[in-house]
């Protein structure tokens, strides 16, 4: 039998490959569609090309509310995975192959701690530390800032804001928002024209009754306390969505990196036969 080398015919050995392109070129498309749709949705772009986020302290402090760093962590890491398992599938490299497995894996199992701890921490103690904190810092970051006032306007919330040094109605605050907060707490005017943002001036210094006629009156801790509660099996499906095109993810890589293997002895058994004088 003639090798190809020596202008023969190549032998039906030469043309076998362990390799499915099915395997290969459905990972591909998979994280291709997954890169692009990724970096063109405007959080992602937001988050990259948007303000750069200060990271003083009161930023590091509420870290894990703030949602540009998180966009960017989120972006870049989405970026390299993705690059990962496009580049490793369609050029069959193993290093790559096993990168994007291991990251992915390590996002897995991160979004399975993250989604234990948001259900045995979901308690009202802990709901109220993370939203008084962020109220503390309130004025401190700008990002922070807009995040709270868009959760009160879109859930008709008013937080205690009694908590923050620039709003609360100590006799030492010389702010000028002493006993106010801030207008996501007014109620809506279908008249108002422009944003009346001193429409909370005052409020913490009147009653109940006075002050449910100008803000919100719902507080945010237990409303956000009871719509986890009633909430708990959606999260629970939407954490469990996200991770099954993790896992499907995976074994597509652990399967093409078992068909790249045998593809490699199979070429290395064919080239040591190849020098045997009787092949």
């Amino acid at each position: 039998m003639e090798s190809p080398e020596a202008g023969g015919t190549v032998s039906p050995e030469e043309d076998f490959s362990f390799v499915s392109p099915i395997v290969k070129f459905v990972l591909f498309f998979f994280n291709l569609l997954f890169w692009v749709s990724d970096s063109g949705t405007p959080p992602y772009q937001g988050g990259v090309t948007g303000t750069p986020p200060h990271l003083g302290e009161a930023t590091m402090a509420c870290l894990v509310v703030d949602p540009a760093i998180l966009l960017i962590v989120v972006g870049v890491l989405t970026f390299l995975i993705a690059f990962c398992g496009c580049t490793g599938s369609l050029r069959e490299n193993i290093v790559l192959l096993q990168a994007f497995s291991i990251c992915l894996a390590i996002v897995f199992l991160l979004q399975l701690v993250a989604g234990v701890l948001g259900f045995v921490f979901s308690d009202k103690v802990t709901v109220s530390e993370i939203i008084n904190g962020a109220i503390m810092h309130y004025r401190d970051d700008l990002d922070l800032q807009n995040l709270i006032d868009f959760g009160q306007k879109e859930w008709l919330l008013c937080g205690d804001w009694s908590q923050n040094m620039y709003f609360n109605c100590t006799m030492d605050n010389p702010s000028q928002e002493r006993c106010s907060v801030p207008f996501s707490c007014c109620l809506p005017d279908d008249d108002e024209v422009v944003i009346n943002t001193m429409c909370g001036h005052g409020i913490q210094a009147m009653g109940y009754v006075e002050a449910s006629a100008v803000i919100y009156t719902h507080g945010c801790i237990d409303s956000l306390v009871n719509w986890i509660n009633r909430n708990l099996f959606l999260l629970g499906g939407i954490a469990l969505g996200l991770a099954a095109p993790q896992l499907v993810g995976i074994l597509l890589a652990q399967i093409l990196i078992s068909q790249i293997r045998d593809q490699i002895k199979l070429q290395l058994y064919n080239q040591q036969h190849r020098a045997d004088p009787l092949y």
